[in-house]
């Protein structure tokens, strides 16, 4: 971080894992979507699970930020699919650093107490 008013925040991946045979749900091996700033960014037509989405929400700002290496944050990155039937796993990788602006972000002035 510096002086001024920016900081860091990762990029990342979020890619379905597992044998489709064990999947309950309509997952997909291979399927994707990214996760820029506070954008969800899916391929052209990508589908994804409201259910699936709704347990991986929780975590992905904290994923983005950054983290210290003992911190189980920084090392776990496989999530299991909230259906108890369902085998397939979302592997969370953090990929390019991106620069914000805190200006950018909120009207809430910087140095103000909440």
């Amino acid at each position: 971080m510096t002086s001024d008013d920016t900081f860091e925040l990762y990029d990342l991946e979020v890619t379905v894992e597992g044998d489709e045979k064990d999947f309950v749900c309509r997952h997909h091996a291979g399927h994707a979507f990214r996760v820029e700033g506070e954008d969800l960014v899916f391929p052209e037509g990508g589908r994804f699970s409201m259910y699936a989405l709704a347990a991986l929400i929780p975590l992905l700002p904290a994923k983005e930020r950054p983290t210290s290496p003992n911190d189980w944050m920084t090392t776990d990155a496989l999530i299991a699919c909230p259906d108890p039937n369902c085998g397939a796993k979302f592997r969370i990788r953090r990929t390019a650093k991106r620069i914000l602006s805190h200006a950018e972000c909120t009207v809430v002035p910087l140095g103000e107490k909440a």
